[in-house]
């Protein structure tokens, strides 16, 4: 008895800690996966950098309730498992929906992101979006096109006022011959 609460108390302490770096988080109901296709689930969430846990409803919700969320008690019903997401959101989510595509014995409840409660299809939009590094690409194109398109004036400009001097050049060059 006395260590399993001392197990209880070490879970809970891992995942205060989790919640106090982040509290991005995706609900998920595994009814039904066996420890292979968990293993299997849990090496791909790894490699996104999301922690995935699989807690009691009690447990849950204490933590949650100390977290100060209190927008999903009413996911906490049935095997609960909640993958804690890393600072990607879009690509966390993207991971986890995929593989609930590909085996729908997981089954995506809920989320809550930067502090707001996301449905399914709310999921599915931020997971639709592209990840981090091709969004830093694309502002980075953004912000270099008028550097760019100053450097073409310039340049053009440039250019015809030489193609006057040398016309000018030619000119006299004729009236002198």
């Amino acid at each position: 008895m006395a260590t399993n609460k001392m197990k209880k108390n070490q879970v809970l302490e891992e995942i205060r800690g989790i919640l106090k770096e982040n509290t991005n988080m995706i609900l998920t109901e595994y009814r039904g996966l066996n420890v292979e296709k968990i293993t299997e689930l849990r090496t791909a969430l790894r490699k996104a950098g999301i922690k995935f846990k699989v807690l009691k409803n009690t447990l849950s919700k204490i933590l949650l309730k100390e977290a100060g969320i209190a927008d999903l008690d009413d996911y906490l019903q049935g095997p609960i498992a909640i993958g804690f997401l890393s600072s990607d959101v879009a690509n966390a989510s993207k991971v986890i929906l995929d593989y609930a595509r590909k085996n729908e014995l997981l089954v995506v409840k809920a989320g809550y992101i930067e502090g707001k409660k996301v449905e399914i299809s709310g999921l599915k939009a931020i997971a639709s979006l592209p990840t981090r590094e091709v969004l830093l690409g694309m502002l980075l194109v953004t912000m270099k096109a008028p550097v760019r398109d100053l450097a073409s004036v310039l340049q053009g400009t440039t250019r015809k006022v030489l193609y006057a001097l040398n016309a000018i050049k030619e000119q006299k060059q004729k009236q002198a011959a």
